[in-house]
């Protein structure tokens, strides 16, 4: 997997007009989301023309509160493993809203933000599992100042008012996975 002006060569290319130039910060957190529309509906195109900005509020009676909204992400990972960009990596997609991590808020300067399709109590498919691990493995690698310790759930930056992932997903399998190819890389 390999990246071409933060592009991602494995990923299938949908541009949504709701990013901006990220500041000097560098990449250095992985937030990690979920999302369905309508809410448990998957494999459905809402989600792209949500982040395209052309999502038709009349579709679904639950679309109402998103009328006018300017929000992505960088990827999608959905529900067969596809993986989908909206936003270069080197861009600022609008994914986390109000967070803080440590220190530092605004984490949208200096985040890459991957969707899952999901809910917060349905349980991830195998294939967005190993979707994701080859994908944060390619971005370990693309950004130096990302690492495991840096990978976050939008609840642990925004715990407010967001509970994605939600429990229904497997931060020790995941992470044990990374921690693996990681060790490898240093043997």
């Amino acid at each position: 997997m390999r990246f071409d002006s933060g592009w991602c060569d494995s990923a299938r290319r949908c541009e949504s007009p709701h990013f901006n130039q990220r500041p000097l910060n560098e990449v250095s957190l992985l937030v990690i989301h979920n999302i369905s529309l309508p809410a448990g509906c998957f494999g459905l195109p809402y989600i792209d023309q949500l982040f395209q900005g052309c999502l038709d509020t009349n579709a679904d009676f639950s679309f109402a509160p998103l009328l006018g909204l300017q929000v992505s992400a960088h990827f999608l990972i959905r529900r067969n493993g596809e993986r989908v960009q909206y936003v270069s990596c080197n861009d600022r997609a609008w994914h986390a809203g109000v967070s803080r991590y440590g220190e530092r808020e605004n984490c949208n300067d200096f985040s890459i933000g991957i969707e899952l399709e999901g809910t917060d109590t349905e349980p991830y498919t195998s294939e967005q599992y190993q979707s994701l691990i080859e994908l944060t493995q390619a971005l370990l690698v693309e950004y130096p100042l990302l690492s495991i310790e840096r990978i976050v759930g939008h609840c642990d930056i925004a715990p407010m008012r967001k509970t994605d992932p939600g429990q229904s997903f497997d931060w020790e399998g995941y992470l044990g996975k990374l921690k693996e190819y990681t060790q490898a890389l240093r043997s």
